[in-house]
């Protein structure tokens, strides 16, 4: 059986729809940031570790996803096998890795990207990551317009590995998803997944 270590809210939060969508048995194990015990498992002390059940540990979101979607075919939720869709698959889970989670990490820690501790500082620090976090939603809601999952015509991990992103932008951007109607789409088609509403609850999210 497999077991997740995630902290609440998180991009944890992926892999953990990705399991419940999966419908075999598995573990969780919610963990803090900086936990001593945890970053035995983890030493990068990051969100999600699995541990695979066969004595060894994955970490990184996109390749837990990744792994996920391959070793539990049936589930559905890998890229098709074509070489297009599995570049395209390749494609969004490198630019949600790479380029929108990262536009977030100023918003979360601004006194990490300045020397500076007054309030005004750090609240320019912010306001330079709401921006940015903006121009990344531009560019995800271009690709959402008139198509209802991330890749192909069917429900994939790329779908669950956004949506943390979006639940974020909903509630740290002034105006949230509305400048982002495609987003706002694709947010509102997860929110009402019986297999995310599940896993809302059991983080308390």
């Amino acid at each position: 059986m497999v077991k997740l270590y995630y902290h609440a809210g998180a991009c944890s939060l992926a892999p953990h729809i990705v399991l419940e969508w999966i419908g075999e048995p598995y573990e969780t194990e919610a963990v803090a940031f900086g936990d001593k015990e945890y970053l035995k498992i983890n030493p990068a002390g990051a969100v999600p570790a699995l541990d695979t059940g066969e004595g060894w540990i994955l970490t990184q979101a996109a390749a837990v996803l990744r792994y996920l979607a391959r070793r539990f075919p049936q589930a559905g939720i890998a890229a098709d096998g074509s070489p297009r869709e599995e570049a395209e698959a390749d494609c969004w889970s490198s630019f949600i890795t790479g380029d929108l989670h990262p536009a977030f990490f100023p918003l979360f820690s601004p006194n990490r990207y300045t020397r500076a501790r007054t309030k005004e500082a750090l609240d320019e620090v912010r306001e330079a990551s709401r921006a940015l976090v903006r121009r990344k939603f531009d560019f995800l809601d271009a690709r959402l317009a008139g198509c209802r999952y991330m890749i192909g015509d069917k429900l994939s991990y790329l779908d669950a590995y956004v949506f943390p992103m979006e639940r974020w932008a909903a509630s740290m951007l002034e105006d949230g998803l509305s400048k982002y109607p495609s987003v706002q789409k694709h947010h509102d088609m997860m929110a009402a997944d019986e297999g995310v509403t599940q896993v809302l609850k059991a983080e308390g999210a």
